[in-house]
């Protein structure tokens, strides 16, 4: 494509050739600069002219801004209802969820005092803050807000995140508070040792050898001598030897000064210092010492008094629980005759 220039009749002409490439790159920059041109024009001449009502291009482009701003604003308030309406199911769920937690929390042994420490950890402002309460009486028929604003979805987002900050929270400390007793119950005698039925209770009964009353300071588990004994709880070997009257028996140390006592056996498969865990095999059944026959002799000793064991066995309290609920005992001699 050739362009001519000329400046008058007595001036030279000047030729300038441009290739389509070239045209075309002209033409395109135009179309770009007609573009930005015309959405300036629009922005901060037009708009401008509507809002400020000036006398002529108000009339005559106020139309055609109007439908804009109109459809604008429907798409825009379209989109705030769906958002708050998916806010308002999520809220629903986070306050079903929160109904677990503090059902779930009850059931771990949580105290009021540490649920309400989370909730006064820090609090957003609920969304109908900006709204006024009336005091005193009132009344009349409810008629809803019918849209929410930005404003108010913010402060909706800002409340459901903290009431999930704070049912995490809730669910982490339960989580912390079963483990826990987890653990207690691991290092509280919470099994039978032996697999069979209580011969013999905790408490006074006739002496099967000298005929007369006396307190029973254990339970009694008749089974054929060589049965296993197993750990009816985690802890550490104290002694495993000769103990008089008990024969060859088995201490083993919990925690808190609680012990539990095996005698009568006829081995015994652990050494003191060894850590068990509740459940193991610790010893088999005999008839050592002060037996009339093959049975285990167990007891559950708390400070070194003896507990029934029965209680542990039947609930498997925690220690705290057990020493709240631990009934009266005779102090004995720490060597003392088994049973």
């Amino acid at each position: 494509m050739d362009i001519l220039i000329t400046h008058g009749g007595l001036a030279r002409t000047r030729s300038m050739h441009l290739r389509p490439t070239q045209l075309w790159l002209i033409l395109s920059a135009l179309v770009v600069v007609m573009l930005l041109l015309s959405g300036t024009v629009y922005h901060f001449v037009f708009l401008k002219a509507v809002r400020e009502g000036w006398p002529v291009v108000s009339q005559i482009v106020g139309p055609v801004v109007g439908r804009d701003a109109v459809q604008r604003e429907r798409y825009t308030r379209d989109n705030i209802e769906a958002m708050a309406q998916k806010v308002g199911e999520l809220q629903a769920k986070l306050l079903k969820l929160e109904a677990v937690g503090e059902r779930v929390s009850g059931l771990a042994g949580l105290k009021p005092d540490e649920l309400r420490a989370l909730d006064d950890a820090g609090k957003p402002a609920a969304p109908s803050s900006t709204l006024r309460i009336p005091s005193g009486a009132g009344g009349g028929p409810f008629v809803p807000v019918p849209s929410h604003s930005g404003e108010q979805l913010d402060q909706l987002v800002a409340l459901l995140d903290a009431q999930a900050d704070r049912s995490g929270d809730v669910f982490v400390l339960v989580e912390s508070r079963l483990l826990e007793r987890r653990l207690e119950m691991l290092m509280v005698p919470s099994i039978a040792p032996v697999d069979v039925p209580v011969g013999s209770g905790f408490g006074f009964r006739i002496d099967p050898f000298n005929r007369r009353a006396a307190l029973h300071t254990g339970l009694d588990f008749a089974a054929p001598t060589g049965t296993p004994i197993r750990a009816a709880a985690g802890g550490r070997v104290l002694e495993a030897d000769r103990d008089g009257a008990y024969g060859l028996a088995l201490q083993i140390d919990h925690g808190n000064g609680l012990v539990t006592r095996y005698g009568h056996t006829s081995q015994i498969l652990v050494k003191p210092g060894d850590v068990v865990r509740r459940g193991q095999e610790v010893a088999l059944v005999g008839s050592t010492g002060r037996s009339t026959g093959p049975h285990l002799h167990f007891e559950v000793l708390l400070g070194g008094l003896p507990q029934d064991p029965a209680k542990f066995l039947a609930r498997g309290e925690s220690l705290g629980t057990a020493e709240r609920t631990a009934v009266a005992v005779v102090p004995l001699p720490q060597r003392r005759k088994a049973r």
